[in-house]
């Protein structure tokens, strides 16, 4: 498969992706399958799951969105990861890489959500540091961009642990969101 890159210069050049299952010292990461549709719908609606947003979508549009992530699979090489424990099948949350644009700049949204029992443990930081490590070697020259609401502060520390620093704030659906990127 191949990718869209920004070179040294800013110019935008195709490279090759060679996707590998990413193993943390407690995760595997690994490419959504039409099989996992059931968990992650269930994740993505899960009110608690949006507790620091306007309100968690609804079972159809879950399923649309989860279409358009295998979809960014089949287009790109990459994309949102099945989030499991290691030696377990259970899938716990989703997150990874997409490509997106911000004020018409290409970048790599960095995205997670995980289940309730999850939370507490550090596998947001685990995953979110593993894919983007995976993304400054394969992917070079895009930036990494998360966003976060401001009242959400377990992702708020997890952008810090990174060493993100905000780049942008703005105001929709009623509430602040925070955008952050490593700096070069």
């Amino acid at each position: 498969m191949t990718a869209i890159v920004l070179d040294e210069r800013g110019y935008r050049r195709l490279v090759s992706v060679q996707w590998r299952d990413i193993r943390t010292e407690r995760l595997l990461l690994r490419p959504l399958r039409p099989d996992d549709r059931d968990d992650v719908v269930a994740i993505q609606t899960d009110p608690r799951t949006h507790c620091h947003d306007p309100a968690a979508p609804t079972r159809g549009e879950a399923d649309v969105k989860f279409t358009a992530w295998l979809e960014h699979w089949n287009a790109h090489g990459f994309g949102y990861l099945a989030v499991l424990p290691l030696g377990s099948a259970e899938l716990i949350g989703v997150g990874g890489l997409q490509h997106t644009q911000f004020d018409g700049l290409p970048l790599l949204n960095l995205y997670y959500r995980l289940r309730p029992t999850a939370w507490g443990r550090g596998y947001a930081t685990e995953l979110a540091s593993a894919v983007v490590e995976w993304a400054e070697r394969d992917l070079p020259g895009l930036p990494v961009q998360i966003s976060v609401h401001t009242t959400n502060e377990p992702s708020l520390r997890v952008a810090e642990r990174l060493g993100f620093t905000v780049c942008a704030e703005s105001f929709s659906d009623g509430t602040t969101s925070q955008h952050f990127r490593k700096p070069r």
